[in-house]
């Protein structure tokens, strides 16, 4: 139901005011013991305060949380950002954000098979029956739609994932010698035309980059069988790219060679994927790798000794690098500040929380925009401002 239900939530995470990133064995404790860190590693500047509210993000003006858009390609779902905490990093499968709801007509589980050809000894079909012995699971992820910005950052969540490892099962498809790259395919025939995307869900991926990234075929999600609004009965996972890359709803995969052209899909992300232009080749199209990012994503107003103090609460993530140095700066022309990474980042996936204990100067509109303080990291979203968020402040 929008905010309501958010403001019901934080009131409950924060009964008792004894609070830290979102919950209370964070920072509430003497030391602390869930993340292994001393106190004086993670002081908790809010201890012995009352949470009064948390407030909306200029960008969520007119956003809906959790709740499902039209249907089909032009379909989805806005997770909410807001509500993790260390606890609680990943997505439920019924929170999870949504760029394109399942097509009406799809096969079931049963019959579904994944067409493999091209340039292998022979075609074959593959069930689910034959990938069930290679199913594993894969770790926790993070998938980011290439073209998340504004309405809340929310095309972008956390789960867990099980499925084939690709690097297992591509030998066991027959490559010919000249096979070097793999075309994987879904099934793309909407009720309902898309107005905004090209039809051709595909990609095409050398040999190199799957195995690189650890991508997979995921048939479980969260432990639960992959929804149909996923991917369901199987989809395409490569860890670390942008969403545009899982295909879901695999139904084909296709040994080419190196004059493989780009697919409509990889032409339509180009710009969104840090492409030079628009590769007619597959093996001119870069790795489409998110790049680290970090942003705020929940804002709470508190009151402690009397005054009234914001912490500003975020998540950094993507990339290959542990962070080691995050800042934020308040508006445009202001100094960065250090922020608290507390855990220090030990890992990519899924992403870290940091937190920062924030005095406005007085009352007004923040734009606020993090900042990777290393220059061996790519941060050409952030340095763009394409996570920037603004939060009105009525009082300090």
């Amino acid at each position: 139901m929008g905010f309501s239900r958010r403001q019901f939530l934080y009131k409950t995470l924060h009964a008792g005011a004894v609070l830290a990133i979102g919950c209370a064995p964070a920072w509430s404790k003497g030391t602390d013991l869930d993340h292994g860190l001393d106190a004086a590693a993670c002081k908790n500047p809010f201890a012995g305060g009352e949470f009064v509210r948390a407030l909306r993000f200029a960008d969520e003006d007119q956003v809906i949380y959790n709740q499902r858009w039209q249907k089909g390609w032009d379909g989805g779902l806005t997770a909410d950002l807001s509500a993790l905490t260390p606890d609680d990093l990943l997505m439920s499968n019924q929170h999870f954000f949504i760029r394109t709801t399942a097509p009406e007509h799809l096969l079931p589980a049963a019959q579904w098979r994944i067409r493999v050809h091209g340039l292998v000894q022979s075609d074959s079909l593959l069930s689910l029956e034959d990938l069930q012995p290679l199913v594993a699971p894969r770790g926790s992820f993070v998938l980011e739609c290439s073209g998340n910005r504004g309405a809340g950052f929310g095309l972008m969540s956390a789960a867990s994932w099980e499925g084939v490892l690709l690097e297992d099962l591509l030998e066991s498809l027959l490559p010919a010698p000249q096979a070097t790259r793999l075309l994987v395919s879904g099934f793309d025939e909407p009720a309902v035309p898309s107005k905004n995307s090209t039809r051709g869900a595909s990609w095409i991926f050398s040999f190199d980059q799957l195995v690189e990234a650890g991508a997979f075929l995921a048939t479980r999600m969260n432990g639960e069988a992959l929804p149909l609004d996923h991917g369901a009965p199987v989809r395409l996972f490569v860890p670390g790219w942008y969403g545009c890359a899982a295909i879901k709803w695999v139904n084909e995969l296709k040994l080419v060679g190196e004059n493989a052209p780009t697919t409509a899909q990889m032409r339509e992300f180009a710009g969104r994927t840090h492409q030079r232009g628009v590769p007619e080749l597959a093996r001119d199209y870069k790795a489409a790798v998110a790049d680290q990012a970090a942003m705020p994503v929940r804002i709470e107003q508190w009151r402690v000794g009397g005054a009234t103090r914001y912490r500003v609460v975020g998540i950094v993530w993507g990339g290959q690098k542990i962070v080691h140095r995050l800042t934020l700066r308040f508006n445009p022309g202001e100094p960065f500040v250090p922020v608290q990474l507390c855990p220090a980042m030990q890992h990519n996936q899924p992403w870290t929380l940091w937190s920062h204990a924030w005095d406005p100067p007085g009352p007004g509109r923040y734009r606020m925009r993090a900042r990777i303080d290393d220059w061996t990291i790519a941060t050409r979203r952030l340095d763009q401002g394409w996570y920037d968020r603004e939060v009105e402040i009525a009082d300090s």
